[in-house]
């Protein structure tokens, strides 16, 4: 069965003015697309033909990971966001935050931090590690933390096509304003 590009939960607009409906429509309706079009490409007479996206990512190798990673990231990444919901974490795991990072301001500057430090391509992630604590890692490329065991909770995309038409070479300040538009009731639904 072919992947599909999955619908965004929100209108293309829906996140102006932090990402636009050009950037939505590039970034989503075309690079997203592209590696859920590669990936069906790819994977037929493989021992990925009917495999799971998770299962890509977890064990293949190549153009198939590369792609398979970048579909599987994306999705995660567009998920998080919503025009409206709660802009802070609550409950447990505001609780494990504060605990890890002193205050949901002292993680979100961590993280902020993290991801501005990217060289290149790639993706920050908020992850719950094997030992069951919080951390922030940073993956080049299409690296997912599925692969070491971890448990994602938020990315942020730092690679330029995600934000150039908003902000050019910006990074910064892309992603101080995705802070915006996180949704931390979409963010705690994976923490369960």
């Amino acid at each position: 069965m072919p992947f599909v590009l999955p619908r965004l939960p929100y209108a293309a607009n829906a996140l102006e003015p932090y990402i636009s409906r050009a950037t939505i429509d590039f970034h989503y309706g075309k690079h997203h697309q592209a590696y859920v079009n590669n990936l069906n490409n790819l994977v037929p007479s493989t021992r990925f033909e009917n495999a799971s996206l998770e299962q890509i990512v977890m064990e293949a190798e190549g153009p198939v990971f590369n792609n398979g990673a970048q579909v599987w990231n994306h999705t995660f990444y567009f998920n998080g966001f919503s025009p409206s919901g709660r802009r802070e974490p609550s409950g447990k795991l505001a609780e494990m935050i504060d605990r890890k990072y002193g205050s949901f301001g002292n993680f979100k500057a961590e993280f902020t931090k993290s991801a501005t430090s990217i060289f290149g391509s790639g993706w920050a992630w908020f992850v719950i590690g094997k030992d069951g604590e919080p951390g922030i890692l940073q993956e080049s490329n299409a690296g997912n933390p599925l692969r070491s065991g971890n448990i994602p909770l938020l990315t942020f995309d730092v690679w330029e096509h995600a934000y150039y038409l908003d902000y050019q070479n910006n990074r910064a300040g892309y992603l101080q304003n995705l802070w915006n538009i996180i949704d931390w009731d979409a963010i705690g639904e994976r923490f369960k």
